[in-house]
């Protein structure tokens, strides 16, 4: 069993992630094991009060927060950043969940919307467009949040929570593919590098903001599911000629950002 200050830290961790802005949609903590916290994040946000203010609210209503949260960036750009990746672990929960008739663990739906905003804020993915919901939808899609061992066509074993092979893992700066804090932050780096690529791709064509979002978001799906080889076949507008294991990808990516929306909305909202 959590300890009380454990408790209170992971509420007021993503109470103070909802109220800064960091999602694409106002996410007003309402945590029960923090109540108090959540009310003053709450009046706070529905008043018009400033990120500052939101987050020294919840920091005057939590005392037992460690400073291990801080704001790191100009109130017009708050942003909320961990001290480090020992502060985020010693916040997520693993609970039991079967697999293929074998107990193992998950994280519960809490840890999950933690390390998504934590790793989408820390890799930068607003400068492309990305967010929280996205890198969300590609751990659902590369292992329904299972850690698991895998192979891919070409033999190589991918590893831990977001799959990545030791050659991906090492490029990304990831040193233990199964400590879900790395892997879902090198996740969420790798989906930037995807979001960047993707754009050089689809450049050429002529599209809406929304088609162009659309698009990135397919391609970033096509660079973390394909090789280099595979992927440079994706021209923006041939996505239906692609495997259908990237195919399903897409959908699958998109269906997880949908289930962390509504996730949010019932747990932060």
């Amino acid at each position: 069993m959590q300890s009380t200050p454990t408790i209170a830290f992971r509420a007021a961790s993503l109470a103070v992630l909802g109220v800064l802005g960091i999602l694409t949609s106002q996410l007003v903590p309402s945590v029960a094991t923090n109540d108090a916290a959540s009310a003053v994040a709450r009046t706070a946000a529905a008043t018009g009060h400033t990120a500052a203010a939101a987050v020294a609210a919840v920091s005057a209503a939590s005392p037992l927060a460690p400073p291990a949260v801080a704001l790191a960036t100009p109130v017009a750009k708050a942003a909320v950043q961990f001290a480090s990746d020992e502060a985020l672990r010693a916040q997520i929960k693993w609970v039991p969940v079967r697999l293929g008739g074998e107990e193992t663990q998950t994280l519960d739906e809490a840890s999950r919307l933690l390390l998504t905003q934590a790793a989408a804020q820390k890799a930068g993915l607003e400068q492309v467009g990305l967010t929280f919901e996205d890198v969300y939808g590609v751990i659902q899609a590369e292992t329904s949040w299972i850690p698991r061992h895998g192979k891919g066509r070409n033999g190589v074993t991918s590893l831990g929570l977001a799959q990545f092979e030791p050659g991906t893992a090492k490029g990304l700066g990831l040193k233990d593919p199964h400590d879900p804090v790395q892997a879902v932050y090198a996740a969420a780096l790798n989906m930037k590098h995807g979001a960047e690529w993707a754009e050089d791709k689809i450049a050429h064509l002529q599209l809406t903001p929304e088609q162009r979002a659309a698009k990135i978001r397919e391609g970033v799906s096509i660079y973390y599911n394909l090789s280099v080889k595979g992927r440079n076949k994706w021209d923006g507008i041939n996505t239906a000629q692609l495997p259908a294991e990237t195919r399903i990808h897409i959908r699958n990516v998109r269906e997880g950002a949908e289930k962390a929306a509504d996730l949010a909305d019932d747990l932060l909202g």
